[in-house]
């Protein structure tokens, strides 16, 4: 593909991602998706077959971007369950440093519980390496990780819809009533729970 291609299909892709964030993608034409993104109407169909192509690999890219997010701030983190704590935290905290993300998990549901990437394999690893540890107690890691995923994106809904809410206090009790779901005491689950955090880069 060359590097014109490339820049139209980017913008396509972005296009979507905001209109995914702005009310899923529903009741959208390919006119005003070509309109978002800049580009001309005859574009499209050189880069997608339809509309659900397009927002598909836009929810894949934000899944993507979500999961080398959290690796780059939680890779130096040594124990599996604060690794999991802090994913968690820090993914609540997306209504603050990434609004957009935020918004395109709460608009798109449940769809990203099953994805190849992003959250539900992040989850799947970071929860099987704490039980596999002895640190959390997980019999079925599939079923932990619809726990894990539908808890968040109640969450996030919740802070998006309460801007009263602390973010802070939200996800850190979010976290840590997680951590005690998994067979943690309700003293080292608050402690893992309000270490500090690495700092998530925000976008530019």
């Amino acid at each position: 593909m060359d590097r014109r291609k490339a820049r139209t299909r980017a913008a396509l892709v972005t296009a979507a991602q905001r209109l995914l964030a702005e009310h899923g993608g529903v009741d959208v034409s390919i006119h005003e998706i070509t309109e978002a993104a800049d580009v001309g109407f005859g574009t499209f169909y050189s880069h997608f077959t339809s509309k659900d192509e397009l927002f598909d690999a836009a929810l894949s890219l934000t899944l993507e971007e979500h999961g080398a997010l959290l690796d780059s701030v939680v890779g130096d983190l040594k124990d599996p369950a604060e690794v999991f704590s802090a994913s968690v935290r820090l993914t609540g905290r997306l209504q603050h440093t990434h609004p957009q993300m935020a918004r395109i998990f709460v608009r798109t549901g449940m769809s990203y519980l099953t994805s190849k990437s992003g959250l539900a394999p992040q989850a799947m690893r970071d929860l099987q390496a704490a039980a596999d540890s002895g640190r959390l107690d997980i019999d079925d890691p599939r079923t932990a990780v619809a726990m894990v995923g539908g808890a968040l994106l109640g969450v996030l809904h919740l802070l998006e819809t309460s801007p009263d809410l602390d973010v802070q206090r939200v996800t850190d009790q979010l976290a840590c009533r997680l951590l005690c779901m998994f067979g943690m005491t309700g003293a080292e689950a608050q402690e893992i729970a309000t270490r500090p955090l690495p700092s998530l880069s925000t976008p530019t």
